[in-house]
């Protein structure tokens, strides 16, 4: 009779291991004996194999940013009221994991991973809330080419995730996610709506 939170240690082992050493180095077989598991099929058996073990770990994080979002969303009006809007609910999520936490790391090889990227184009009709706030984002942005900020857009996402995992492996006992939230809003706005210095 297989354990009821044999499910959850695989998502923390697997969160962890991908972590540390990236998404295509860890065999399911790793991650079943890093969760205390001794069924080196158990990722299968509980998932249906490796696109359902990180579906449920991007699941598992973008569950709940929505809520926030339309809150902060609504209070907005202003360019840097929508970059809080996609930003704040993100760190504040890390802030609420214990400590140690790997999920900002995992969340860069994920953006680095084709699978997972896939799985992430598949949600967006999950988040409108998310597409409301960056549809806001553009319309603030008019007066720049959309070819510059379709560009910029991109860049924020990477922004976040590698400045975060970097705030997460560097501060693991303690890390700031509210002053780091803030700074980061700051800096993405800024970056979006900074002056284009060539046409192309």
């Amino acid at each position: 009779m297989p354990r009821a939170d044999a499910s959850g240690d695989l998502l923390e082992a697997a969160e962890r291991l991908f972590a540390e050493h990236g998404i295509a180095a860890v065999s399911d077989r790793k991650v079943a004996e890093a969760a205390g598991n001794s069924n080196h099929s158990a990722v299968r058996y509980y998932f249906g194999g490796r696109e359902g073990l990180l579906d449920a770990l991007l699941d598992r994080h973008l569950t709940g940013l929505e809520p926030a979002r339309k809150a902060l969303f609504e209070q907005s009006d202003s360019l840097l009221g929508d970059v809080r809007a996609l930003v704040l609910p993100v760190t504040s999520s890390f802030a609420a994991l214990p400590t140690p936490s790997y999920r900002a790391r995992f969340l860069q090889q994920a953006y680095a991973y084709p699978a997972a990227i896939t799985l992430l184009m598949a949600k967006r009709d999950r988040a409108p809330v998310a597409a409301r706030v960056i549809a806001s984002v553009s319309q603030r942005l008019t007066h720049l080419d959309p070819t510059i900020v379709n560009a910029r857009m991109r860049l924020m996402t990477h922004i976040l995730t590698t400045a975060c995992a970097d705030i997460e492996a560097r501060d693991s006992d303690a890390p700031q996610w509210s002053q780091a939230g803030d700074f980061l809003c700051d800096a993405i706005a800024g970056m979006l709506q900074a002056p284009v210095t060539s046409a192309t």
